[in-house]
């Protein structure tokens, strides 16, 4: 049976020896055989879940979420191995979308401009802050608070603001992956946490504080009401709406205990 050392899997990988040797004393990645000596060796298996943390990494999960993730009972390797492609591809249409917000943000720069009209906080926006939601807001709120939720997002700058959208572009990715996941797992609203925290960005300072937690979960039935919401790549999404609903009312009940 092939295996490797802890110096030729590091060396295969790219993962740091001294990382390695992390991953094997919290428990993520522990080798199949131990030496009396000390001399660790990892086997397919071990190679195979290296592979699964290192994709969570690339999606900025946390150590202790991606642990939870693979040791969770109703864990799907071949389920997560699609789950990984789909998130890549969508990843990769991203960033070709970001890159050319930036060529479009460095010529901005170059010509001195800022951003001054709030109509530019919604180009390209993800359809949650997009102007349908603007609409849906107005309606909530009035125009002036909605004004001046722009306001606090407009001082951030067109740079600030376009980093804002990648952020929560890449957490809408992480979400996606995990919609097959039980939406009351700890994995799964560690990430919803960000995700109000995201929203409540977009939102600026003009909702009250009182408010948001009820305001939130009205969001996630918004999701399911309206495809557009939860599209991605422009394809409909119904599960994944119907995961995000679960996972955010389940997140606001928690809070309001």
């Amino acid at each position: 049976m092939k295996r490797f050392g802890v110096k030729e899997l590091s060396s295969m990988s790219g993962v740091t020896v001294r990382t390695l040797h992390y991953y094997d004393q919290i428990g993520l990645l522990k080798p199949s055989e131990r030496t009396a000596s000390g001399y660790r060796y990892y086997h397919e298996e071990e190679w195979i879940r290296l592979q699964q943390i290192l994709f969570y990494r690339e999606l900025d999960f946390p150590l202790k979420s991606i642990k939870e993730i693979l040791e969770a009972p109703d864990f799907d390797l071949m389920e997560t191995l699609k789950g990984h492609k789909t998130a890549l591809i969508q990843r990769q249409y991203r960033i070709s979308r970001l890159l050319a917000t930036l060529d479009r943000t460095i010529e901005t720069i170059q010509k001195g401009n800022i951003m001054k009209d709030p109509k530019e906080l919604y180009e390209g926006l993800p359809k949650e802050v997009g102007s349908t939601y603007r609409d849906e807001a107005i309606k909530e709120y009035g125009h002036e608070m909605v004004e001046q939720a722009e306001k606090d997002l407009v001082k951030l700058g067109k740079d600030g603001f376009k980093k804002l959208q990648a952020e929560f572009d890449a957490l809408n990715e992480e979400l996606f992956v995990m919609r097959n996941k039980d939406p009351q797992s700890s994995a799964v609203q560690t990430l919803i946490a960000r995700h109000y925290e995201m929203i409540q960005k977009f939102w600026g300072t003009s909702v009250q504080a009182e408010h948001q937690l009820a305001t939130y979960a009205g969001l996630g039935d918004l999701y399911i009401q309206d495809e557009r919401y939860t599209m991605m790549e422009g394809e409909p999404q119904p599960r994944f709406a119907v995961f995000l609903k679960n996972a955010m009312r389940h997140f606001v009940a928690e809070k309001q205990q």
